[in-house]
């Protein structure tokens, strides 16, 4: 599939990975299931960090019937900025997997702006919201299946870029709770790129002067911010082969133009950071090092990478496949990791063998 999703300025939202388009490729012209949002109060939230999050309530949407053994129960969190409303749109029988078998729970994560966030906490409003991590999110999400849904077993975790790396992190924090394992675009730790490429965005956004510090009064352009993702989002074959350099003003223009939709600057940097410290590995009182946490996993896994990834350089999951006696689809696309626009059906015929029994 090829589509201007990744030229505009849907890059400058962070990973919502083109959902209109890609909605329209994968379910060609099905409706969408009924989903409505929910809410899940889980109160004071105390973080690793000893921080609290008071009043937090967990955003989610569930597709299906949970069956009368209990065992089809999948959970799919949201990438980086991205909503359930958004997951919903690329499931489907020619989406990410056909959610028809399943009861599927589409989880909001923590700083997401549907979750409790800096832009919607009243007593933590903007930069007075708590600093959390990939850890933290799967704890809240923990809780949401544990005490709310009353779900004890996942038959499956899906996750696509973050939600991926939730999806690792969930295979060592709760290493029976899981049968089946999928991460895709995800890094059990970040490499030395990843971490100079989200230390840049980061940096994108904290240091441009309409986000005054996190105190602005509304929500930024932030154009640096657009052009650094829009650098990494697909490989530079991708950006040559789709932009003639003649086109290079009108791409650029676009890219950087102020989007409405465009998540919150806070919520944006509280994700960045919470993702800058993922590491499996690591944690308070848990295991050192890939070899350690791979010992806890019981999970049957399986990896889906992509070579030309560079927001997420893949040889981490690489390292950690035969660790875990893993599979593991390494696609070579040059849409990187936005490999979900060329690639859909491979990742998808991966994701329904991982699945099957």
């Amino acid at each position: 599939m090829t589509s201007r999703c990744a030229s505009t300025s849907a890059i400058a939202r962070a990973l919502l990975l083109c959902s209109a388009l890609l909605a329209a490729h994968a379910r060609a012209g099905a409706p969408t299931p009924a989903a409505p949002q929910q809410f899940a109060r889980l109160g004071d939230v105390t973080l690793e960090n000893g921080a609290v999050i008071h009043d937090c309530q967990l955003g989610y949407r569930t597709l299906g019937t949970l069956n009368a053994a209990r065992d089809n129960a999948v959970l799919v969190p949201t990438w980086h900025t991205g909503t359930s409303a958004q997951l919903l749109e690329i499931l489907g029988p020619q989406g990410l997997f056909d959610p028809a078998p399943y009861f599927v729970i589409l989880v909001d994560a923590l700083g997401n702006g549907v979750s409790c966030s800096p832009s919607n906490s009243t007593s933590q409003h903007g930069k007075a919201f708590p600093a959390f991590t990939i850890r933290d999110m799967v704890a809240s999400e923990h809780r949401l299946l544990t005490e709310k849904l009353g779900i004890h077993h996942l038959r499956a975790m899906v996750g696509y870029s973050m939600g991926g790396m939730q999806t690792l992190q969930w295979m060592v924090s709760h290493p029976r709770f899981i049968d089946i394992a999928i991460p895709i675009a995800a890094t059990p730790r970040l490499s030395s790129y990843d971490l100079l490429f989200w230390r840049t965005a980061e940096q994108a956004i904290a240091t441009d002067a309409t986000f005054a510090g996190g105190d602005y009064q509304r929500n930024p352009p932030l154009p640096l911010f657009q052009m650094v993702f829009a650098l990494n989002a697909s490989s530079p074959d991708y950006r040559q082969r789709m932009t003639a350099p003649a086109g290079f003003d009108k791409f650029l223009h676009e890219t950087v133009a102020p989007d409405p939709e465009a998540p919150d600057a806070n919520d944006n940097l509280a994700q960045i950071r919470a993702l800058l410290t993922q590491d499996i590995g690591a944690g308070p009182g848990g295991p050192q090092g890939l070899e350690q946490a791979a010992a806890r996993v019981r999970a049957r896994v399986h990896l889906i990478n992509a070579r030309q990834d560079q927001l997420i350089n893949p040889g981490a999951a690489q390292a950690l496949a035969p660790l875990l006696h893993a599979r593991m689809t390494l696609l070579d696309s040059e849409c990187g990791h936005f490999a979900i626009q060329c690639d859909m059906a491979a990742i998808r015929t991966a994701i329904e063998a991982a699945l099957k029994p």
